[in-house]
């Protein structure tokens, strides 16, 4: 027995609450929207400078072409659906449906100037640009802010939490809490300002790139110029040269700064679950969940994992977007056109993936008592304070001692080594007193070095 018909991505299923905002702007009928709104404002474009002996429509007129727009809903796509069945054509099928509505509107006088001189690329690129830099700087860049707030706000509240590094995954130098969550909040800022500024290009030149049906209609226009005021009317940047296509080289840089994003954020899922597994980071129960179908104890990092999966997929998109996009044979072909619709899924995963993060880091708990024991347990991290110290000596002439490397390596590579055994090995140093005295006094938990103060660089 067969289902009733089913969404086939999780996106539009299991976690469309997480991502819905995303189909306001790249969905099919997002898209048509903006198509719809290209057509609509290129009309008026058109007639407010009385082309081809057109009127310049009224305050009213203007308005209600506008509202076609902003009042498009399910019996608009019900109806486009009903045109593109017939043409087989998306964007004639949008010209078609501005046809009806001018009608409606007594504004048949002009219908002739919807699409004119167009070739189907200029509304597509337009409207993929309006749509993506609508979904990418009003949908998930808020996201992304709340992520890089966050991670501050612990930067700030633990910049003070000592926390045993581990290089190589073996114990090192001991940093703060603060200042590791810094290092995120701090990565994730550069690129947040990278694609807040990125360019969304736009052409609107005709078949090849040319004017030439432009020119044939009016010849005594400054088609480039009308072109560009047009464009950048729209709230876009105007591309000059390209082919019939908008050459898509501003999505490959936005994709793939979005693609960096969500590598970084991958790293960081990682580290948290690492911490949460080493138990330097508690998960909070949630009431109701369960972790285990058979385990009762368990609280899985599912958020951290979660993002993982959904931060790999949508990077993997990403990459594919930005390699297909920018290659376009000669003049024009259709493997785009495919390609782009794929674009809200691959915000849709990462969007998904910033939600588990938000989500994620609202359960946790920085616990520095067992933060505190496993720095107690490594004393021996202070072999690199102890050598370097005694270089200095050795350099302002107050010690004799020769290789101090190799003198702590042998003291402390590959065993343990404590409180005890180090303030006697540093008692019995060849060493002014002042540097005997600052490194008796020293212990894992404060060789942090500047790491509370790096926090402020934020």
């Amino acid at each position: 027995m067969s289902l009733p018909p089913q969404p086939l991505s999780p996106l539009d299923g299991r976690y469309r609450p997480a991502v819905e905002g995303l189909g306001d702007h790249l969905s099919e009928a997002g898209l048509n929207r903006a198509r719809v709104r290209v057509e609509v404002e290129w009309l008026i474009d058109q007639t407010d400078r009385s082309f081809a002996g057109s009127s310049p429509l009224t305050e009213a007129q203007k308005a209600a072409l506008r509202a076609v727009v902003t009042d498009f809903g399910q019996n608009d796509i019900d109806e486009l659906a009903v045109f593109e069945a017939t043409t087989r054509h998306d964007v004639k099928a949008v010209e078609y449906y501005v046809r009806a509505r001018l009608t409606d509107l007594g504004l048949d006088s002009v219908a002739e100037l919807t699409h004119f001189a167009c070739t189907s690329e200029d509304i597509n690129n337009l409207s993929y640009a309006l749509t993506v830099k609508a979904a990418a700087l009003d949908v998930w860049l808020p996201k992304f802010d709340r992520v890089i707030e966050l991670f501050t706000a612990l930067a700030h509240e633990h910049k003070d939490t000592p926390i045993l590094s581990h290089t190589h995954g073996q114990p090192a130098t001991p940093s703060t809490v603060g200042k590791e969550f810094a290092v995120y909040s701090y990565r994730l800022g550069r690129i947040r300002a990278q694609i807040a500024g990125s360019e969304f290009l736009g052409k609107f030149s005709g078949a090849t790139g040319t004017f030439s049906a432009h020119v044939a209609a009016a010849s005594d226009l400054d088609w480039t110029t009308v072109s560009r005021s047009f464009v950048e009317g729209l709230g876009l940047t105007w591309n000059p040269l390209t082919t019939q296509i908008e050459s898509h080289d501003w999505q490959a840089e936005l994709y793939d700064r979005v693609a960096h994003a969500n590598r970084v954020l991958h790293n960081v899922a990682t580290d948290i679950w690492t911490y949460i597994s080493m138990g330097y980071i508690s998960q909070i129960p949630q009431a109701g969940a369960t972790g285990s179908s058979t385990m009762p104890h368990k609280i899985n990092p599912i958020r951290f994992e979660n993002a993982e999966a959904n931060l790999e997929i949508s990077s993997a998109l990403f990459s594919s977007l930005s390699e297909t996009l920018v290659t376009s044979r000669l003049q024009r072909d259709l493997t785009d056109s495919s390609a782009q619709r794929n674009i809200g899924v691959a915000f849709g995963h990462s969007l998904l993936a910033l939600d588990n993060i938000t989500r994620g880091l609202g359960e946790i708990s920085i616990n520095s008592s067992a933060m505190a024991d496993d720095l107690d347990r490594n004393w021996e991290v202070l072999g690199e304070a102890i050598q370097t110290v005694i270089r200095a000596e050795i350099t302002a002439g107050r010690s004799q001692i020769s290789d101090p490397y190799a003198m702590l390596k042998e003291l402390t590579r590959g065993h343990r080594v404590g409180q005890a055994e180090l303030v006697a090995f540093v008692e019995g140093l060849d060493i002014g007193d002042e540097a005997k005295a600052r490194l008796v006094a020293l212990t894992p938990a404060t060789y942090v070095g500047l790491a509370p103060e790096l926090v402020a660089y934020l």
